[in-house]
């Protein structure tokens, strides 16, 4: 049996994991975040102006690191309508504003919503994220 494996090993057909199949999609940097134009409206309508910078910076995060950017610059919503989706956290976490987002495709990823922290505004972080849910259902990529 051990010689089986020397074999496999030999030829390469040894076990695939997850990691192994993730980098094999994964293109790497440089990532694109486009924004949904309501998202887009929904960001400059946030204030105070630092916080529409802040969350510029987030992007540039996800350009920069992709799928590979977590806690605390990036977290997944939470809940069953949210599936899918994640949120930015501007100023790792300290900003009150989130842009929504969902990858959709392997180097691009799109900007839904921006809401409100969900400890700050619950109701309004809810509705965020059935705005992204909708949009995300109509959503195109050019």
């Amino acid at each position: 049996m051990a010689a089986d494996k020397r074999k496999q090993k030999a030829k390469g057909t040894g076990r695939v994991t997850k990691k192994t199949q993730a980098a094999a999609k994964d293109p790497g940097p440089p990532y694109r975040a486009l924004w949904h134009p309501a998202a887009d409206a929904e960001r400059d309508a946030s204030w105070p102006p630092e916080e529409k910078v802040a969350m510029l910076h987030a992007v540039q995060k996800l350009e920069a690191a992709g799928p590979r950017l977590g806690s605390p610059h990036s977290s997944a919503v939470q809940g069953d309508a949210g599936q899918g989706l994640r949120e930015l956290r501007p100023r790792a976490g300290r900003s009150r504003w989130r842009p929504i987002y969902r990858r959709v495709s392997p180097s691009t990823f799109v900007i839904l919503a921006v809401a409100p922290e969900a400890q700050i505004d619950s109701r309004g972080f809810d509705a965020a994220v059935r705005r992204a849910v909708e949009r995300f259902g109509k959503f195109e990529l050019d």
